[in-house]
Order: structure tokens, then C-alpha cells, then sequence
């Protein structure tokens, strides 16, 4: 066998990057597969470990070999991938060498390797690609040596060789699915696990309650060996703590990290929104740990470990225990696609992969605080799209109706395919069809409009009589109406419907001459009303189906980003009141691979 796998090797030394991902997406199961082994989960799911324990065995990892990397191995729903990031740049700016694994790639597959903080090159990547696919295709046909391993068993068993070969001080493994029959769960002998906060997600992979969900989630502990978690509902932490004591291993719950010290002095975290004080101070939890069993010399962080050594770790939460390396890598910590800002002439992005009802709302908490800052330094009318996608077993309506407090002008729904006729390998899915994505797009905009709808008979009755007090919420304090908390409530249908009010604010708290409808969207001072324009609640938020990332943003952008190819007609007419504004906040949320897609296409940092 050992000259098949030679011979490969030679073969293989010269391919490139490009080659290397076309030939690893020929391991993706096809949609139809992938609705068998659902189908199949309770039967099969077992003897999953099993098989990745030979697949690293056929490449030259050992058991011994993953528990000498030094893992940090964390599960859970939500935020996963940010507190393995915040653990990489804590304990990269402690000094140590560090690899973390993730999942999904936003642009590039080589995103999910990271050593010292940066995404490995394309060469690196070739490489490594092709020495494993060797061994590993020299060896499919041995005895009982299982075949090839799917899409993401084959790179995590492709990161376990790249860390022992990089000789990392750590490594930090993000769980793909779930924990106990996840492909990342071979570990035997981690550091440290941890569990970030719980939802209902893959609920046909990992079961329809938090609970089942929870019990997934805790098979990565392992005895022995300590556990941290964020807080959770009762319900899914009894199940951790259940598991925790059948295992054998000790559970302690984070409090959330302080926002300020004692001085007043704010904690920056590298990545916002509120929730990141939970990620942030699980992640401090899990490096304190990591070091204090790791050092990489007898006086490394000896005054930081020594004194949190007796201390119950779940209570310290303050910031005046935390070492200054530790703030460092917290404020310094970058994860691209989690509330990301773009800027461009004319243009800012806010990018937020979010999948979980829970998630959606912590984005929509921060989008408004983010987006309002941003309105306050433009100058004339800034007008708010949405651009939205969610697939799999998710339902859209709960996704969604957190979005409509957030005062959009359009909503816009796309697949995540960059392209409608061709995509990059880096891109390519085959566990869904095209037609299923663009099914689920209308899917998507059905639920919007519906619940559009929903809301619209809250606010009247068949008669057309109020039944509800509605408002439109300006960024201004400044008198309206006779009114001095900026909320200019509306009388009836008539006020809601006159477009000829002298002056009314605009978002930005200045004042033009026109109207807005409860939604905040300006008409004409004139009263006149095209097709398009949105002047009363029956009307809504414009939404608007398109078949890629690049025809949705060329729409929603208004062909200001310079990124896409300006002379192509647009599939769908931009209504006037769209047109003519002075700057436009998109923000883009739902699934994680739309983000990365419109990064793909936008381009990763600010210009």
C-alpha cells in the first residue's frame, strides 16, 4: 500500500489550489444522500467516530498524536465560532502557536485553517490537501478501511495533520453538527471543553427539543477532563449537568464578562454586539484553564493562573482579574461575516451570519444600535434593505419577524449562489439543488409578506378604524407634533395617508418637505405616489426575489458598488423613493453562506 500512496503523492505534488477544491467537493454528498442519511441518522450515526478514528489512522495521525496537539474543543448553537476565536487571539497574544479549525468558509475554503490568527495560503492548503487525499485514496480499498471520508470528515482529519505537522502550541477545534457523533468528537483527551448557548437548529440531525439538542452538545466532554458553559435554559442545562455527572467530568456555567472595570473603563471586545460578553467570557474561561495545565515555561502567566487557581472560575467575571495579554487579544480578536461593517462611497454594509431565532435577534439588537451611529454621520436621507436568505430546516416566519422592527425600506431574498449560471469551487454545494434554493427564496419572501400582512390587520380593522396605536420612531429627541420624545404618533387613517405635511423628520433628524408613512419612508413633497412608493401601512416594506447575490445586490445597492458590473440592466425597477436617497444601509443576515457569498463578491475589508 505504501507505494500506491507514494506513487500518488508523486503524482499529485504539482496540483494547485483550484484542483485540490474541485477534487475535495467530489466528496459532498448529494442532496438525495443527504435526505437518506437523515432518514438514517439513528441507525448509522454510531459508527461514525469509529470510521474517522481509520481515517486518521490511514493518514499517520494517532490517537496519541491528536492528544498531544493540546485541544480546546467547543460545541454548541450559537456563537461557537466566535468564542474559539476570541480563545485563538487570547492565547496567540499569550505567546502561544495556535491553529484553530472552523466551519463553515465564508469565501474560501482555506478560511477554516488558521494558524496564528491568519487563514493559511493557498499553496499551504494545496499542499496538505493533496498529501492527505493520497494516503487516503492510495488506502480506500483496503480491508475494512472504510472508503473516503465525506467533505467535512476529510478536512477535519486534513486538520489534525496539518496542527501535528505545524507543531502548534494548541489547537482550537469548533464542532461541525452537534458534539457526540460529530466528526471532530475522535478527541480523546482535550484540555478543556466547552459549550456555548443552545438552540433549536439541524433539528432533523440532532432532534425537534433543546433538550436532544443538549445532549449532542455535551459529547464532546470526555472524564476527567473540565467543561465550561454559557448560561442556558433549565431545561438543556439539567441535560448538561446529567451528562456531565455520567461522564464524569466537572461543569461550571460563565457568568458573562463585566462591560466596565471598576475605574468605569469599558472592556472593547474585537467583535460586537452584546451577546459577545457571554462568548468572550467563556472563552476567558477556557484559555485560563488551557494555561494553566499548558504553560509554555514554569513562569508564564504564573501571577494571572496563580491567582485565579482556588477561585470559583464560573464567578469571575470581572475585568480587573484578567490579565493584559487577555484584553489584548479580546479587543484585537477579528471574525469576519459576525457583525461586520463595510463601508463604500455612498454605501455601508452590516454583515451578520445569524441562524437561530436567538441569533437573529441579537443581530437585529445590534444592527440598530450600529446602524444609527451610522446615520448620524451622513448627511441627507439614508434608506434601510435587508438582504436575506435561510435554508435548511428553518423556519423563515421566526427568522424573520424580528427583522420588521428594524424600519427597512426593501427587502431583498437570494439563494446563496454568487452567480445564477456558474459559481467558484469554493462555493460549489451539491448537498442542496439549484432548484430547491430558488424555491426557498420564495419561501422566504412569502413569509415576509405575510407576516407584512399580519401586521397591517393588527393596526386596523375591516373597517379601516385604528385598533392599535401606531408610531414612527425618529433619531431625534426635537419637538413633533407638540411632542419633545421624537414619536409622532398617528391620529387616524387620514394623517397616516396625508403626503402634503409641511415638514416631517428624516432618519438622520433633519427635516424635509414631504411625509413619511409609520414605516419611516419618505414621499413627495408634492403628495404624488408612483407605483412604487410606499406612503401608508398597506403598502409595506418593498420586497423584492432575485436569482443570485450579484442581481439582488446590484438592486439593493442602486449600482453603487463598484464591485458589480454597473452596465447590466437591472431585473427589477428601483422605486423612486429608493432612488433619490443620499446613502444606503444593507444589511445582510440569515444564512452564514450568503454572507460569505456577498463578501465573495464586495470584497472582505472596508475601502
Amino acid at each position: 500500500m505504501s507505494s500506491i500512496v507514494s506513487s500518488a503523492c508523486a503524482i499529485d505534488a504539482h496540483r494547485g489550489y483550484e484542483e485540490a477544491v474541485k477534487t475535495l467537493n467530489t466528496l459532498q454528498s448529494n442532496a438525495q444522500t443527504i435526505e437518506k442519511m437523515r432518514k438514517e441518522r439513528d441507525k448509522k450515526s454510531h459508527l461514525n467516530i469509529p470510521k474517522m478514528i481509520k481515517y486518521a489512522q490511514r493518514t499517520g495521525v494517532t490517537l496519541d498524536d491528536i492528544d498531544n496537539l493540546n485541544v480546546i474543543h467547543v460545541s454548541g448553537t450559537k456563537g461557537k465560532g466566535s468564542t474559539c476565536a476570541f480563545c485563538e487571539s487570547i492565547l496567540r497574544h499569550h505567546g502561544y502557536k495556535t491553529g484553530f479549525f472552523s466551519s463553515p468558509h465564508l469565501v474560501e475554503v482555506r478560511e477554516r485553517f488558521r494558524i496564528n490568527g491568519q487563514p493559511i495560503s493557498r499553496s499551504m492548503f494545496a499542499d496538505y490537501f493533496w498529501e492527505v487525499y493520497s494516503k487516503l485514496i492510495g488506502s480506500k480499498d483496503a480491508e475494512e478501511s472504510g472508503g473516503m471520508p465525506a467533505y467535512f470528515a476529510f478536512l477535519t482529519v486534513m486538520a489534525f495533520n496539518m496542527f501535528k505537522q505545524e507543531k502548534v502550541d494548541v489547537a482550537i477545534i469548533e464542532v461541525g453538527i452537534g458534539g457526540q457523533y460529530d466528526s471532530t468528537n475522535l478527541i480523546r483527551k482535550p484540555v478543556v471543553c466547552g459549550v456555548t448557548s443552545l438552540g433549536l437548529d439541524h433539528v432533523s440531525i440532532l432532534g425537534e427539543t433543546v433538550e436532544k439538542i443538549a445532549w449532542h452538545k455535551a459529547g464532546i466532554f470526555k472524564p476527567g477532563v473540565p467543561a465550561f458553559s454559557s448560561p442556558q435554559h433549565e431545561g438543556a442545562m439539567k441535560v448538561l449537568q446529567d451528562r456531565a455527572n455520567e461522564i464524569g467530568n466537572r461543569l461550571d456555567v460563565v457568568s458573562p464578562l463585566a462591560e466596565r472595570d471598576q475605574d468605569g473603563n469599558k472592556l472593547r471586545l474585537g467583535i460586537c454586539g452584546h451577546v459577545q460578553q457571554h462568548n468572550a467570557a467563556l472563552a476567558v474561561q477556557l484559555c485560563k484553564t488551557f494555561m494553566r495545565t499548558r504553560r509554555k515555561s514554569t513562569t508564564q502567566e504564573e501571577s494571572e493562573t496563580d491567582q485565579t487557581k482556588n477561585k470559583d472560575l464560573s464567578q469571575d467575571s470581572d475585568l480587573e482579574s484578567l490579565h493584559i495579554s487577555t484584553k489584548k487579544g479580546l479587543e484585537l480578536c477579528r471574525w469576519p461575516g459576525r457583525t461586520q461593517v463595510l463601508r463604500r462611497p455612498g454605501l455601508t454594509y452590516f454583515l451578520d451570519g445569524a441562524h437561530t431565532v436567538e441569533s437573529i435577534q441579537q443581530c437585529v439588537e445590534w444592527f440598530q444600535e450600529a446602524s444609527e451611529r451610522d446615520t448620524r454621520e451622513h448627511k441627507g436621507r439614508v434608506a434601510r434593505v435587508v438582504v436575506f436568505n435561510s435554508t435548511g430546516d428553518r423556519d423563515p416566519s421566526s427568522l424573520i419577524e424580528p427583522l420588521m422592527d428594524c424600519d427597512f425600506d426593501a427587502a431583498v431574498f437570494c439563494p446563496n449562489l454568487a452567480f445564477a449560471t456558474s459559481t467558484s469551487a469554493d462555493t460549489t454545494n451539491l448537498t442542496v439543488s439549484k432548484e430547491s434554493q430558488l424555491n426557498r427564496v420564495l419561501l422566504n419572501k412569502h413569509a415576509w409578506e405575510k407576516l407584512m400582512e399580519k401586521r397591517k390587520k393588527f393596526s386596523y380593522d375591516k373597517t379601516g378604524s385604528k385598533t392599535a396605536d401606531v408610531s414612527t420612531h425618529y433619531d431625534t429627541g426635537s419637538d413633533v407634533d407638540g411632542k419633545t420624545n421624537g414619536t409622532d404618533h398617528v391620529k387616524s387613517e387620514e394623517d397616516l395617508m396625508n403626503c402634503s405635511r409641511p415638514k416631517i423628520p428624516r432618519r438622520d433628524g433633519m427635516y424635509i418637505n414631504g411625509s413619511v408613512d409609520i414605516n419611516g419612508t419618505v414621499c413627495t413633497a408634492d403628495g404624488r405616489k408612483d407605483s412604487q412608493a410606499i406612503c401608508d401601512k398597506h403598502s409595506g416594506t418593498v420586497t423584492r426575489e432575485f436569482s443570485s447575490i450579484y442581481t439582488a445586490l446590484q438592486w439593493a445597492t442602486q449600482g453603487r458598488e463598484l464591485a458589480l458590473d454597473t452596465e447590466i440592466d437591472l431585473e427589477e425597477e428601483i422605486p423612486s423613493h429608493l432612488r433619490d436617497v443620499d446613502h444606503i444601509q444593507v444589511l445582510v443576515t440569515g444564512s452564514l453562506h450568503l454572507v460569505g457569498g456577498i463578501l465573495g463578491v464586495v470584497g472582505t475589508t472596508n475601502d
